[in-house]
Formats: C-alpha cells, structure tokens, sequence
C-alpha cells in the first residue's frame, strides 16, 4: 500500500501538480498509516518534506531522525515506550523540529486547504463509488473514532484513504458494494488505494469511479461479484 501512494505522490510531483518545496503531510494513526509514512523514507523523488498532522507516531520520529522529514506540527506525539526514552534523551535534536498544537489549530480546515495538505488516512471498508468507512465493523460496532480525518478530508488538496483489499485472512473483502456506515461521503474522497493499485476519482462520474475502484482496487477474488 505504502509504495503504491509513494508512486502516485511522485507521479503528481514529477508532473508539477505538487509544489517543488513539496506540500505538508498529514496521516492518520495505525499499522497502516505507520507503514505509508516508512515507505515515502526510500523515495528518490520526494524531496525532505514537512508534517502538519494531528499525532506522531514512530514512523514520524524515525523520520525526523533520517531527515527525510524536516518539521512536524501535531497535536499529540503517540509513540512506543523504547521510543518515547530516545526522544527525551534526544530532546536537544527534537525540539526544533517538532511544534505541538491545540486541536483547533492542526484540525482547522481552513489552515489545512491554506497549506494544501496531503492527507493520508487509513478505511476500514470502502465501496464501490468512493464512501469510506473509517470507524464500525457491519454497521454497529466501533473500531475506533473518526478523529480529525473527516477535517483533512474535507479541506486537504489531496484525501488519500488505503486499506489492505481484504480482511480475516481473505474471507471479506474491504471493497464493498455499499459501506455498512459512511464516515466519508464519497465528495471528500480523491484518491483510494489497497495493495492491489490505485484508483484516482477526481472528476469521474459514479460508473467510471465503480469500475475504477473495482478494476484497480479490490482483490481478484471478489471483482467478479
């Protein structure tokens, strides 16, 4: 997943669709999200970029310390305990690179279309015309809360939202003919990407963002249905 983000943030870069100083990162919070950030790490092409997120996990310190990344503005630093003792014994090296603020300010929309924030969020399901999922398993019981995605997705210049194609080892499939509950209407949602591709709605109708999502996004197994 991460690598097929990378390859579409470069592509859009290279094309001169993103700014040459490069445009502030936001991702959300998971193993996923930690994943996307460690892959844009090895990338040739993106230039050492900025973070304007609402939290740092350790994929953010790590890259901080590579610097690939060169500044983080976030609400909270959410990192493992080992971590968390490299950062205060380093606080010399971190405490200009890292600017910590209120909710109101990181998850504010109108900062956020301002700077022309690349958001990056993970989805429990999607369906076939671009809704996103972001916090129940079938309709009814919570995953975790909405967070601030719903504000980047809103006001970003790029919403990406990824998730794995499947899920239970195969047995459902994270591309769905309907979500079982919207977080993310489908007007909010630019990019999707699973392992399987990426599917870039900006500006197709319902029919060609189904076919998209399901030629480029979902896994083999379930196209057919």
């Amino acid at each position: 997943i991460g690598l097929n983000i990378v390859r579409f943030l470069e592509k859009e870069y290279v094309e001169g669709r993103i700014p040459k100083v490069f445009s502030p990162i936001q991702s959300g919070i998971g193993n996923v999200a930690n994943a996307v950030l460690i892959s844009l790490k090895d990338s040739e092409i993106i230039p050492p970029f900025c973070m304007y997120t609402e939290v740092a996990q350790n994929s953010v310190i790590d890259l901080l310390k590579s610097g690939r990344c060169k500044f983080v503005s976030s609400s909270t630093i959410t990192v493992t305990e080992d971590l968390q003792k490299e950062f205060y014994e380093n606080f010399d090296f971190f405490k200009d690179k890292i600017l910590l603020r209120p909710t109101e300010i990181s998850n504010n929309p109108e900062v956020i279309r301002r700077m022309g924030v690349i958001s990056m969020n993970t989805a429990i399901e999607a369906d076939i015309f671009g809704n996103v999922n972001s916090t129940h398993f079938f309709g009814k019981q919570m995953m975790n809360g909405i967070g601030g995605s719903c504000d980047y997705a809103r006001a970003a210049a790029y919403t990406i939202f990824s998730c794995p194609s499947t899920a239970k080892n195969g047995t459902i499939s994270s591309i769905v003919p309907m979500v079982s509950h919207t977080d993310q209407p489908e007007h909010d949602v630019d990019i999707l990407v699973t392992e399987q591709g990426v599917a870039d709605l900006r500006g197709k109708s319902p029919r060609e963002r189904a076919r998209l999502i399901i030629n480029n996004c979902a896994h083999p197994d379930y196209r057919p249905l």
